[in-house]
């Protein structure tokens, strides 16, 4: 991959790409987008990848779940209510118009992790909270309802980038996720 001044963790990267490679087939874009929610809020986190080109497009911060933590997102939940960030493997859905604007479905695709997506309205959307400025001032970035929210002035980009069908992955260094997930290889012996 190209050298990037602010590029992903191998350790989070390589998870990605194990389910990237697992989910291939069901995908219809070759993007790849990683959360690191093992990173502090106040950093890009969000990485939108291009597997053809093999480069990232683009880098960003991004909001975590209220109840997820404050500046490190720490717990995570996919139960109805909770206001936590779920971690694990998306495919990304259809663009809406809501209550924060243009928004972007997303479908959870492991259970008990994160497929309770749709009825929980875990979206990626723009909001103020979600951007750098916020950060600077408050030491940490807003937090959602346990949607990835981005920066309101990238939002309709990244959305545009990632909608329709490309992968997006939610990490965390959870040991309980990291063993269950169907979609990545144990990595606890290498």
């Amino acid at each position: 991959m190209e050298k990037h001044e602010n590029a992903p963790s191998i350790y989070a990267l390589d998870f990605a790409l194990d389910g990237y490679e697992t989910l291939e087939n069901t995908l219809d874009k070759q993007i790849l987008t990683l959360i690191d929610f093992s990173l502090p809020s106040t950093e890009r986190r969000l990485w939108i990848i291009d597997l053809v080109e093999e480069e990232i497009v683009l880098n960003t911060v991004v909001a975590h779940g209220r109840n997820s933590g404050n500046l490190m997102a720490e717990k995570f939940s996919n139960r109805p209510e909770s206001y936590q960030s779920s971690l694990g493997f998306y495919k990304t859905g259809e663009t809406y118009i809501g209550k924060h604007g243009y928004s972007l479905r997303l479908d959870g695709l492991e259970e008990g992790f994160n497929d309770q997506a749709r009825s929980r309205a875990i979206v990626i959307h723009g909001a103020d909270y979600a951007r750098e400025e916020f950060a600077k001032v408050s030491g940490r970035l807003g937090r959602s309802l346990g949607c990835p929210a981005v920066p309101s002035e990238l939002s309709k980009e990244v959305i545009d980038l990632i909608k329709d069908g490309s992968l997006l992955f939610i990490f965390a260094d959870q040991e309980e996720y990291l063993q269950q997930s169907a979609f990545i290889q144990d990595r606890s012996t290498d």
